[in-house]
C-alpha cells in the first residue's frame, strides 16, 4: 500500500484566517455588512466561493466578487509568511520515507501557489487539487479521491490533515484518517466533524503516534 500525506490549505499549511476574515470584513463594510472573526469562522470558513459570495451577494456576480476578494487576499499576502511550526520536519520526513505528499484545498489556484509560494514550499508536492477544478468541493469527498489518486495512494494508508468541518467530512468520506489542526476550532468541535485527533501545530508531540502508525504500516 502506498502512503501519502494530504494537506488542507489555509489554516493548516498557513495561519492565515485572520487575513482573510480582515478581507472580507474591508469588503463589505461600505456596504454596511458587519463581517468579524466570528462570523467569517461560523459562516465562511472551509466553503468555496461561489457559495459564500451567493449567499452574501444574491443576485450579483459571485464569480467577480469571489476574484476581487482573492485578488486582495493575495496583494496582502506577501512574501516569507511564517510556516505552521513543525511543517518543515513533516515534509522531509515524508521524503525520507517515500511518501507521497498533496495539497487539496477549496483556495482558487492562484490563492493557492501564491501561499505555497510566500511559504517557500511549492515544490515540496508532487499534487495540488484545487477544489473548483474538481466535480465538487468540499466537502464532498471529490478532491481527496482526486488527491489520493494523482498520488497513487491508498486512503487506508495515508492520512489527511484539516482545519474546517467542511474539509474534515471531504477527507473522511474520502476513506481518510483525518488529523484537525485548532488553528479556528477546538479538540471537541473538530471530532464532533470527523476527525481522529487534533493537533495544535506539526510540532505537536500528538502527532508522533499518528506517524508512527503510518511507517508500522510502511514497514
Amino acid at each position: 500500500m502506498k502512503t501519502a500525506l494530504l494537506f488542507d490549505l489555509d489554516g493548516t499549511l498557513i495561519d492565515s484566517d485572520a487575513l482573510h476574515a480582515q478581507v472580507f470584513a474591508d469588503l463589505f463594510a461600505p456596504r454596511g455588512v458587519d463581517i468579524d472573526f466570528a462570523y467569517y469562522r461560523d459562516k465562511l470558513h472551509g466553503r468555496l466561493n461561489k457559495d459564500i459570495f451567493a449567499d452574501l451577494c444574491p443576485g450579483e456576480d459571485a464569480q467577480a466578487w469571489g476574484d476581487l476578494k482573492e485578488a486582495e487576499y493575495r496583494k496582502r499576502l506577501g512574501a516569507g509568511y511564517p510556516q505552521v511550526p513543525g511543517t518543515m520536519a513533516l515534509l522531509d520526513l515524508a521524503d525520507k520515507m517515500g511518501w507521497g505528499l498533496g495539497v487539496v484545498t477549496n483556495a482558487p489556484r492562484d490563492n493557492a501557489e501564491a501561499v505555497l509560494d510566500a511559504l517557500g514550499i511549492s515544490d515540496r508536492f508532487q499534487a495540488l487539487v484545487i477544489g473548483d477544478e474538481c466535480a465538487r468541493g468540499k466537502p464532498d469527498p471529490a478532491p481527496y479521491l482526486e488527491g489520493l489518486r494523482r498520488l497513487d495512494a491508498d486512503a487506508s494508508a495515508s492520512l489527511a490533515f484539516e482545519d474546517s468541518p467542511p474539509g474534515i467530512r471531504s477527507a473522511v468520506a474520502a476513506g481518510l484518517k483525518t488529523i484537525g489542526l485548532r488553528s479556528m476550532l477546538n479538540d471537541e468541535k473538530l471530532r464532533a466533524a470527523g476527525a481522529a485527533a487534533t493537533l495544535s501545530d506539526f510540532a505537536d508531540p500528538a502527532l508522533t503516534e499518528q506517524i508512527d502508525q503510518l511507517r508500522g504500516m510502511a514497514a
